[in-house]
């Protein structure tokens, strides 16, 4: 989580998207639960997106971050073009993308602004089937490539000193920045 969540856990970006292997945890459901006082106070929220027997896929938020990202003009066209309502709440978002999940049994490409994504790179990914992105790394890149540049460059950074921290021993939840 640390590496994989780490610009999320900084405060860089508004979400993160997290798979977890269940049986590779002796109590995963109490792990969880034992760290969801650290999220709260934290501001961080936890929502189930998908679960099977083996496997979980956690989304990471901050809310108000996360309703600043969806409410850009551009990311909110996306999301009423596939099926959200205007003026949704936040909470109902969430649901219809997890719904969304299950109908499909594949990502529906607007996680990515779940996620803090270009809003740009998005629409490139859905026009382009994925194909002819002029840049790829956290996610592929259809516009503003060397802001992306920076900003996965930054990513990187964050992952490498926050994972650094964790191997001196500094607990986990300090390492979380409330935003």
């Amino acid at each position: 989580m640390g590496f994989h969540g780490a610009p999320f856990l900084m405060g860089l970006r508004p979400a993160c998207l997290l798979s977890f292997q269940k049986s590779r945890f002796e109590d995963f459901e109490g792990l969880l639960s034992s760290y969801l006082p650290c999220f709260e106070c934290k501001g961080i929220s936890v929502f189930r997106l998908s679960e099977g027997a083996e496997f979980v896929l956690l989304l990471f938020y901050r809310k108000k971050e996360l309703e600043l990202a969806l409410r850009q003009p551009e990311a909110k066209e996306l999301l009423l073009e596939q099926g959200y309502r205007e003026q949704e709440p936040l909470e109902e978002m969430l649901e219809y993308l997890r719904s969304r999940m299950q109908v499909r049994k594949s990502f529906p490409h607007e996680v990515g602004l779940f996620l803090g994504y270009p809003p740009a790179d998005v629409r490139g990914f859905i026009e382009h089937r994925g194909q002819g992105a002029r840049f790829a790394g956290y996610w592929k890149v259809y516009s503003q490539v060397e802001r992306a540049r920076e900003l996965f460059a930054l990513y990187s950074e964050c992952s490498h000193a926050f994972c650094t921290r964790l191997d001196k021993g500094e607990p986990f939840p300090e390492l979380v920045q409330a935003v």
